[in-house]
């Protein structure tokens, strides 16, 4: 008969596996919500791309990056869910391991358009400005926190940073996807705010036509980031999806 601590450990094994990517800006801490509501029934992943690792990064570095990742976890059957950027990388990643990827979740993912404005946050620094473009991010201004601004701040200041965020940006906006979408028969589920002036609900409706098995859902007074913004719907929505 196996000792307790043995049990536990398997029952941890059985979990399925929920990986979440965050965007260009975005951190670990964008996804708590999704962490604290799912955590009890899913073994959750939240690498942080490696967008800062070198002044040459690509979206085929991050695509090897989250590979690596999950070939060395040995993760199999998983649940991806990304935003902004992380969407994207997440449709790269699903596309070339379409037998590894159990569902797939977008929400204001990258690929198609994404309106970033990334040359305007790098060529003003001051913590006003910033704070207005990241306030710009959300339907509700409050959700930019100070300690949200201050993370984007923090990048922004750094020279070597700005040429790495520079950089991917221009990467992801040379990456169109539109020709990987009708080859992905996994289950996507979109969820997008419907105040979202970065990948705008045009770009959501492009995604959802594309897709050979999608679902869409918009939320309304909500922008870029629904799991920060209104993530009980956002979880809600989730929940439905993947159990």
């Amino acid at each position: 008969m196996g000792e307790p601590g043995e049990v536990a450990l398997f029952k941890k094994r059985m979990k399925q596996s929920m990986i979440l990517l965050h965007g260009l800006f975005g951190g670990l801490s964008n996804w708590t919500g999704v962490v604290k509501h799912f955590e009890d029934r899913f073994d959750i992943y939240i690498p942080e791309l490696p967008i800062y690792e070198n002044s040459k990064t690509s979206l085929e570095h991050l695509l090897n990056f989250l590979e690596t990742m999950i070939a060395a976890a040995g993760l199999k059957n998983i649940i991806l869910v990304g935003n902004s950027l992380g969407g994207h990388i997440a449709i790269l990643y699903t596309h070339r391991h379409p037998h590894n990827v159990a569902k797939l979740v977008l929400t204001g993912s990258s690929g198609l358009y994404e309106n970033n404005q990334v040359g305007s946050y790098l060529k003003r620094g001051n913590y006003a400005y910033i704070k207005e473009r990241v306030a710009a991010t959300f339907y509700d201004p409050a959700i930019a926190t100070d300690e949200l601004v201050a993370e984007v701040l923090q990048i922004t200041t750094d020279p070597f940073k700005c040429l790495c965020t520079v950089r991917t940006a221009k990467a992801a906006q040379r990456d169109n996807v539109s020709t990987h979408l009708p080859e992905i028969s996994t289950p996507v589920l979109l969820i997008w705010g419907e105040d979202d002036h970065i990948t705008p609900p045009a770009v959501a409706d492009e995604f959802n036509s594309h897709l050979p098995n999608s679902k869409l859902i918009m939320l309304s007074e909500c922008g870029h980031a629904p799991m920060m913004e209104k993530p009980e719907a956002f979880n809600e929505i989730l929940d439905s999806f993947i159990c």
